[in-house]
């Protein structure tokens, strides 16, 4: 696998298969065998194309499919699945694409809450999928602070390779070991040090990018605009991003965890409503973080430093939460990111190599920013919605620190200053069935309208990541995307970097190839854009 990073980087520009000229068939006139010849005669050998005749098909098409309600019996599913093992293969993919009029899904291997990576709600779509799981080396020069890592990787074997690599360096990304880099990268990526490092995509230095006309391109050779955009600007709308170089970030050997529990009758109301005003204030190396499920609110907390720096915060801010020496925890950053994900620093760093994890989950997430705290009363109307036998649970993540001191306009991601965190709604099953899923799906819409007056408006956001069908879906206009549409769920997501987005879009995809349900559409040449 380092290999093939080191021949993606001596490829950089160079593109045998690039065609500035390409354009896309009626996906009426293209065959499933002229595009599977395209593949072979670009050179991707038959063992990575698994069509729904193949042996592999299923297991691979299910090897990344985490939410069942996308690879359901009566859901659409690709006509080919191109698990590509080299630069050249997702060249050859967009090429030959294009060419016979088949659209292309890209996953990079981990979470995607709408499957739009590997699904489409159009059941008339012909498309492929193009699968970047076996480009996944991470490849980190500890000297320098600085890694490469290929969008097929996940979180955990990112994380794995840092703390292999040095105790005292660390990247700032989620907490589930399980998630895709590519497409976390892709929509901005937060987690336990984004207080004081930011997001996942404002520690991005480079990018290899293979873009419509199936070229090979880099950060210097893209430009600064599709650079601006990929990260944090939602994936699937400019290219196939193959490959990230990383900053690294320092962290002290010795860092501090704890998680502590609070039930209902113990004053959780109480705790989460004066928790919305004192984590985003809390000094930037401290990231106390709260999960709500059926009576129980339980805070979860990593700092950069000793256990009796960690009391001496907490006693100082937030002495009603009574963390005790006991409740804490010293270990080294790499053991915090098994803590957080599996809540024990006892258990394996090999655990962060596994790239299953949980499996056969339906679910649906939905997401708020809160920017003012939500009062008392309305927390206490929550758990009626909480303690339902079909509940699923709730997060909030604090913002403030490294988060509010980043311009909203700096990277694609906006919600910066201003908001006190963000506020997940999760609801996850196992059961199969039509009833099932009204049921899980109607509590989460629900508790989602539920919290309407207290969360933010005009627009009512949400975070690109924690992708979220209701908000709006594309709709074709002549053969793009319609700007108009596109603009009430992306300004939901985007804010005032939708029009950005829109006409980077415009400049490097006109055609609208890389297109889903929530893809940015180009913007239309009347309205123009200044910066571009």
């Amino acid at each position: 696998m380092a290999r093939t990073l080191a021949i993606l980087h001596l490829l950089l520009g160079l593109c045998s298969l690039s065609s500035s000229n390409i354009t896309v068939a009626s996906a009426s006139g293209a065959t499933t065998d002229a595009f599977l010849g395209c593949l072979a005669a670009a050179g991707v050998p038959p063992r990575l194309v698994q069509t729904p005749a193949s042996p592999s098909y299923a297991a691979l098409l299910l090897s990344s499919g985490r939410n069942l309600r996308y690879v359901a019996p009566g859901t659409a599913r690709p006509l080919a699945i191109v698990a590509a093992a080299e630069p050249a293969h997702a060249q050859a993919a967009v090429v030959c694409s294009r060419r016979h009029g088949v659209r292309l899904r890209v996953r990079s291997g981990g979470h995607d809450c709408e499957g739009l990576s590997y699904s489409s709600l159009d059941p008339r779509e012909r498309f492929a999928v193009l699968d970047l799981a076996a480009l996944r080396g991470v490849l980190v020069d500890a000297a320098r602070a600085e890694a490469w890592a290929g969008s097929g990787a996940t979180l955990g074997e990112v994380y794995y390779a840092v703390g292999a690599a040095s105790p005292a360096l660390a990247f700032p990304a989620g907490v589930c070991p399980t998630v895709g880099v590519g497409g976390h990268i892709s929509g901005g990526g937060f987690g336990t040090l984004m207080r004081r490092y930011g997001l996942a995509a404002d520690n991005v230095l480079d990018a290899v990018l293979v873009d419509a006309d199936g070229r090979l391109l880099n950060r210097t050779t893209m430009g600064e605009d599709l650079f601006w955009a990929i990260r944090g600007g939602g994936g699937e709308s400019f290219g196939v991003v193959l490959s990230w170089k990383l900053r690294l970030v320092p962290v002290p050997e010795t860092v501090t965890v704890f998680t502590v529990s609070r039930s209902r009758s113990q004053s959780a109301s109480d705790l989460i409503t004066k928790w919305q005003e004192i984590a985003p204030a809390l000094p930037r190396d401290l990231i106390l973080r709260v999960v709500v499920q059926n009576d129980h609110a339980q805070f979860e907390a990593l700092f950069l430093g000793r256990r009796g720096r960690l009391l001496d915060h907490m006693g100082a801010h937030f002495p009603e939460l009574g963390v005790t020496a006991a409740d804490c925890e010293e270990i080294s950053w790499i053991r915090s990111t098994v803590y957080f994900a599996f809540y024990s620093s006892a258990k394996p760093l090999e655990l962060l190599l596994n790239r299953t994890g949980e499996t056969g989950r339906f679910f649906k997430g939905k997401s708020d920013y809160v920017q003012e705290p939500i009062p008392r009363d309305a927390w206490e109307r929550a758990w009626s919605w909480l303690e339902k036998p079909e509940a699923g649970l709730l997060i909030l993540d604090p913002y403030g620190g490294r988060m509010h001191s980043i311009s909203q306009s700096a990277t694609p991601f906006p919600h910066r200053k201003g908001n006190l965190y963000n506020l997940q709604y999760y609801s996850y099953w196992s059961e199969n069935g039509t009833a099932a899923m009204e049921k899980r799906m109607s509590w989460v819409r629900g508790l989602y309208r539920e919290m309407e007056p207290y969360v933010s408006r005009n627009p009512r956001t949400g975070y690109v990541n924690y992708r979220d069908l209701d908000l709006g879906t594309n709709e074709l206009e002549g053969n793009v995307t319609s700007y108009a549409k596109g603009r009430i769920w992306g300004e939901k997501y985007f804010m005032g970097n939708f029009e950005r987005l829109a006409a980077v879009k415009a400049m490097v995809d006109p055609d609208d190839f890389f297109r889903n349900e929530q893809s940015i559409p180009p913007l239309p040449a009347a309205k123009g854009w200044s910066s571009i």
